[in-house]
């Protein structure tokens, strides 16, 4: 089975928004159940995202299938919310993309790995930050090779742990 990461277009906002709605349902049982709250993301700044560019979805395709299992956002920094860091530092200040609201719908096996590495062929510096409920996606990042380096505060004012990797 082939993963195909492409820009999403606006075809794909329902079920990019079916995918927040069964990743929101999977923290919830993980642990996490204040992060992505309120309808967070909305739909409204999905499309948004979409228009700029910055939405992708990974789409499996094989004989059988052409399905859309889940999606991220990939932005050029800086992130203003990354301009500020504490209990730690970022390791250098180099040119870096962010990997925002990764979701799957879960069916598929590796999809961080696979969206970290696709990001990592077009940027050798990514950061991403998480919520400290995230434990998953904590590991994820950890088991993908990104260390920690503080906590940032996101536009709505509540903190997230920020990850580093550079590629070699």
């Amino acid at each position: 089975m082939a993963i195909v990461i492409r820009k999403a277009v606006l075809e794909d906002i329902e079920r990019i928004m079916d995918i927040f709605s069964i990743a929101r349902k999977f923290m919830q049982t993980t642990g996490n159940p204040n992060q992505w709250i309120n309808g967070y993301p909305q739909k409204e700044l999905i499309s948004n995202e979409i228009a700029n560019g910055h939405c992708y979805v990974c789409e499996i395709n094989d004989s059988s299938e052409k399905r859309v299992v889940a999606t991220f956002c990939f932005i050029e920094g800086p992130d203003p919310t990354y301009s500020y860091i504490e209990d730690g530092e970022w390791p250098d200040d180099l040119p870096y993309y962010v990997i925002h609201r990764l979701a799957s719908d879960g069916t598929v096996h590796g999809i961080a790995s696979t969206c970290i590495e696709w990001g990592l062929e077009r940027s050798s510096v990514l950061r991403v930050d998480t919520h400290h409920d995230n434990k998953v996606m904590q590991h994820l990042l950890e088991k993908n090779g990104f260390s920690r380096c503080g906590i940032i505060y996101v536009a709505n004012g509540t903190p997230r742990i920020a990850y580093y990797r550079k590629s070699e």
